[in-house]
């Protein structure tokens, strides 16, 4: 696996290039491939162009730990066609995550890049290793801190139901915590009494 690592690399202009460490630790799968093709396009540079090739080596750690949110594990397909007649394959995100987890990563990064000329140089400068184990610790690695997550701060009326929804389900609650207590006292005095 290391030895696949490796290869390839000649082939990169090296000079200049800084190299980026993820996590993908606990990271949501598609917000962990926009921040990487944002950094492998060079988006994150003053000096962007869509037409020169100027981003920066990506290596994706824990690849196996990447998390998903709804029920992407069984809902989401790949789907292949193997080229034989009626040969459409698929595989479930929950299979290829057992098969190879770094495919995963690979192809949700792939996909949000441009189909053009430069994708392929892209492609190479993306690393992804299922641990922490990498051959690129004789490198000056810079590790990639997400940005905070922004939520978004919600309607007046959406407000107002939650608020609503939250006060039913506490007096729900405390509904069933005076009828607990009501059975408890009649379980007391029915105790006294038969004594």
């Amino acid at each position: 696996m290391l030895q696949k690592a490796l290869a390839g690399i000649k082939r990169i202009n090296l000079e200049g290039l800084r190299w980026r460490v993820f996590d993908a630790k606990g990271q949501v799968l598609g917000r962990l491939a926009s921040q990487i093709s944002t950094v492998i396009q060079g988006k994150d540079k003053p000096t962007y162009a869509p037409h020169r090739e100027e981003g920066d080596m990506c290596i994706v750690l824990n690849a196996k730990d990447i998390c998903v949110t709804g029920r992407k594990l069984t809902d989401k397909f790949y789907r292949w066609h193997t080229g034989y007649i009626g040969h459409l394959k698929e595989r479930s995100l929950k299979d290829q995550m057992a098969k190879d987890p770094t495919e995963v990563i690979r192809k949700a990064v792939l996909r949000m890049l441009p189909r053009n000329k430069l994708r392929d140089d892209r492609d190479r400068k993306l690393r992804i290793f299922t641990n922490d184990e990498h051959p690129f610790a004789d490198r000056p690695l810079e590790p990639y801190v997400m940005p905070p997550r922004q939520v978004r701060e919600l309607r007046p009326r959406t407000r107002r139901a939650m608020i609503r929804a939250e006060k039913k389900a506490e007096q729900q609650q405390q509904g069933t915590n005076n009828t607990s207590k009501r059975k408890k006292n009649k379980d007391v005095e029915e105790e006294a009494v038969s004594t």
